[in-house]
């Protein structure tokens, strides 16, 4: 068996892009096979379900990652209530590209019931919701606080990538981060 050109991670990033840009209906084969560095036939050898596997596994990169490096940081009891918020931030602002790369959630919204993937999108979001309302609780914020917080920060965060793209400017989004700094700051001695 050959080895394989293109890395798993170098691959996942190319697909990532085109779905952020085009969304799933308007990504070509040809779109993604450039964005990869492959040719298609190397894709659908790659992807024998094709664009929904494709999706699929795009999904599941990201799920991963963002375990790892939101959900993880947010919920690591080994570092302070600071250092968890502000690394989570930082992997935010390095996932999004500095507020200049919309979500691929989103761009995947609108095709998920087509694609059978709402469940994994949801999760997704959960987990995010999830993290932020814990590191809320251990922030000193109520339950219900540090609830209607981690909704704010998914809703601050994809509102300013929306607002980011309208405006061609990453001004938003780095204001929304610095406020979601500043919402848990209330309970928490964050600078």
């Amino acid at each position: 068996m050959r080895p394989q050109k293109v890395k798993d991670e170098h691959l996942m990033r190319g697909l990532i892009s085109v779905l952020r840009a085009k969304g799933y209906e308007g990504a070509s084969l040809m779109d993604l096979a450039n964005a990869t560095g492959l040719k298609k036939a190397s894709l659908y050898h790659r992807f024998p379900g094709g664009k929904q596997q494709m999706v699929e596994e795009v999904l599941k990169f990201i799920g991963n990652w963002s375990e790892e490096h939101i959900y993880g940081v947010l919920t690591n009891k080994q570092l302070n209530i600071e250092e968890r918020l502000l690394r989570s931030i930082a992997n935010i602002n390095a996932l999004y590209d500095d507020g200049k790369s919309a979500c691929i959630l989103k761009a995947l919204t609108s095709d998920a019931n087509l694609l059978n993937l709402d469940s994994q999108i949801k999760q997704s979001f959960q987990r995010w919701i999830e993290g932020f309302e814990i590191l809320g609780v251990d922030a000193g914020f109520t339950k219900d606080q540090s609830i209607q917080y981690a909704q704010e920060v998914i809703i601050r965060i994809q509102g300013s990538l929306i607002l980011s793209k309208g405006l061609n400017s990453t001004a938003p989004f780095q204001e929304q981060l610095g406020q979601i700094k500043t919402l848990y700051s209330k309970a928490s001695p964050i600078h």
